[in-house]
Parts: structure tokens; C-alpha cells; sequence
């Protein structure tokens, strides 16, 4: 166990942390999951700009790379525009 009071410090702030990105991360998953079975294209494309956002924002702050990023954004576009 850690023994420094910073070291203490830092299991409870990375507690917080971890909880705090597995919330957003569950979130934007939950969020794609709803646009993929959307059949509306009106609503679909009206979803695309915040969920874009969502990932933009999960690279940004290393929960997710930011290659799979451009992938999910890339995917979610052209799913929009086939349908």
C-alpha cells in the first residue's frame, strides 16, 4: 500500500478519475448504439454532431485513442449517409 500522503492522495483522486471516465465512455457507447438504430435520417443526422463531439472530447482526455475516434465518427458518418 502507498505510504507517501501524495501517493495516498493520488489512489483517491484516480478512484474518482476512473469512475468519472467509464461514466462518459459508457455514455458515448450507449449514444452510438441509439444513432446505429436509429431509422430516421432527419434524427440520425440532427444525433451525428453531439456524438461527434462526445468522442472528440473521450480522445481528447486519452479514454479512448484517437485513431479509433476518427474510425467511430468516420463509421457513424457514412451510416448516416446510406440511409
Amino acid at each position: 500500500m502507498a505510504n507517501h500522503k501524495s501517493a495516498l492522495k493520488r489512489v483517491r483522486s484516480d478512484k474518482a478519475k476512473t469512475l468519472r471516465n467509464k461514466y462518459q465512455h459508457k455514455t458515448t457507447r450507449n449514444a452510438i448504439r441509439n444513432l446505429r438504430a436509429t431509422t430516421d435520417k432527419a434524427e440520425a443526422e440532427k444525433l451525428l454532431p453531439s456524438i461527434s463531439g462526445m468522442l472528440d472530447k473521450l480522445a481528447k482526455k486519452n479514454i479512448i485513442h484517437k485513431n479509433k475516434a476518427a474510425n467511430l465518427k468516420s463509421g457513424l458518418a457514412a451510416h448516416v449517409a446510406n440511409m
